[in-house]
């Protein structure tokens, strides 16, 4: 079971402060512990606590970053069971699914304990001219100094992990609101973090009110603030921090095209669609929202996967047999019977779920739903999938671009002109052929374009973001001298 409290951690310190914020079993809907929350003064203190830190981290050297991260991938290994719970409890997350996101929050630490003894930078032939000859250039990649992470409730480590692990391998301290539903997962973190050798000052994760959160984003020590959440909060982000680098992954609606050429392995193609439209709820930016088919295969997919997600079992996270647990909350499966209830109204099919109790709502397939329904258009966040058929393929690629997102898209094809017109045409941050859009490795670059935000994380290229370039030019003493 969870501890009964939980400190916020400042300055690489735990502190017991209070326990004002309750985090509830989403299953059960008691409360399951008790966390301290930060106020303003705390959070100033910890912005004046990275800033000072600085330097230290900039001089901390890359073989002291691979070590601290190394400790915690042993550490997240020695407490495994302890933090698969902790997501079943505190995220609603199926067990299955939990021991899936710790995974990969180890990797995630081991590709960066990988990572930061390779911030290289490169020599520069500056000898373009002969007014340039003896000039050599060289570069250097150095830490952009303290970095602010705001993090969302759907994956509590490892959207942590892909903040705070590259954070450490590129040397910039930093500090951290978690969510106030799911903070659990990110003050085990901390508390491992605390026992490492980093720096005074290095970290601090402060669960914090809304109304407390400008400083997150505002503070003029802030050298870079990224933010993973919906797309209304992240431009509003951006907004409000005008000079500090600004990396933002944000929503989708991601879509999955069916090749008429699939038949052969349309049981494999159904299974991955179900995983990726149901997983965790289908509370994922990248889980599978709509389903574009060709028409030659629409008839038989639709019956499997029809019967599939009718077998679903959903229930209590904590169960082995779970594929479907809970949403976040009430208020989120409240907003997603309107959706499904709306589209049905202007003459969608729903051909399995559609129905709530509480906040758990059945794993739901639509058809015929209306390009501008929300269910459709919008982020659906929830366990439904639509359905629509397609004959011309470039008109299928027209459709997912219609999106105001671009995350992530699927395709199922053995058509290699296929694959390459859509890694062409397709405005998405990532193009998955063969395989669902809710594909991710935490070493590869990922995040989108349009409404789905800026930059990209995977830890290589989260670095990039939190260093810059910084050139040294020697000249060569003139002869005679």
């Amino acid at each position: 079971m969870l501890e009964p409290r939980y400190p916020y951690y400042l300055a690489n310190r735990a502190v017991h402060a209070n326990e004002a914020l309750a985090v509830t079993d989403k299953y059960s809907g008691s409360v399951a512990s008790r966390v301290a929350l930060a106020d303003a003064r705390a959070i100033d203190a910890a912005l004046a606590a990275a800033a000072a830190a600085a330097p230290k981290m900039r001089d901390f050297p890359p073989y002291a970053r691979r070590a601290v991260l190394r400790q915690c991938v042993e550490s997240f290994r020695a407490r495994e069971k302890e933090l698969c719970l902790a997501l079943a409890i505190e995220a609603g997350k199926p067990i299955r699914d939990a021991r899936g996101e710790v995974t990969r929050l180890i990797d995630t630490f081991d590709i960066a304990a990988d990572e930061a003894v390779r911030v290289d930078g490169e020599v520069l032939n500056l000898e373009i001219a002969p007014r340039t000859r003896g000039y050599r250039g060289f570069t250097k990649r150095v830490p952009v100094g303290v970095c602010s992470f705001i993090t969302p409730f759907n994956f509590p480590l490892n959207l942590v992990a892909h903040k705070v692990a590259p954070a450490i391998a590129a040397g910039c301290p930093f500090v951290l609101k978690p969510s106030e539903r799911t903070p659990i997962g990110a003050l085990i973190i901390g508390e491992i973090l605390a026992k490492t050798d980093l720096p005074a000052g290095a970290f601090s994760i402060l669960p914090a009110l809304l109304a407390d959160v400008a400083p997150f984003i505002e503070d003029p020590r802030i050298r870079l603030v990224s933010s993973t959440g919906s797309s209304k909060v992240g431009w509003d982000i951006k907004a409000r921090a005008p000079r500090a680098k600004v990396v933002l992954e944000l929503g989708g609606n991601a879509a999955c095209i069916v090749d008429a050429d699939q038949t052969p392995d349309l049981d494999y193609v159904v299974d991955r669609l179900v995983f990726g439209g149901f997983y965790q709820s289908g509370q994922s930016c990248v889980s599978v929202q709509r389903i574009l088919a060709h028409r030659a295969v629409m008839g038989p997919l639709r019956e499997r996967l029809v019967a599939k997600v009718k077998a679903l079992k959903s229930g209590d996270p904590k169960e082995e047999s779970t594929s479907l647990g809970p949403m976040i909350d009430e208020a989120a499966a409240i907003r997603l019977e309107k959706w499904v209830a709306s589209a049905k109204a202007r003459g969608a099919k729903v051909l399995c779920g559609g129905a709530r109790d509480g906040n758990v709502f059945e794993a739901t397939v639509l058809e015929d739903v209306p390009e501008d329904e929300p269910i459709n258009a919008d982020e659906a966040f929830g366990p439904v999938v639509v359905l629509s058929t397609w004959d011309d393929f470039g008109a299928a690629l027209a459709t997912v671009n219609a999106s105001t997102f671009g995350l992530q898209a699927g395709l199922f094809t053995h058509d290699l002109r296929h694959a390459m017109r859509a890694w062409d045409e397709l405005e998405v941050g990532g193009v998955i052929v063969g395989d669902v859009p809710s594909f991710r490795v935490d070493n590869m670059p990922y995040g989108g374009v349009k409404g789905s935000g800026i930059g990209r994380e995977g830890v290589k290229y989260a670095i990039l973001d939190m260093t810059e370039t910084r050139l040294l030019v020697l000249r060569d003493a003139p002869p005679g001298i």
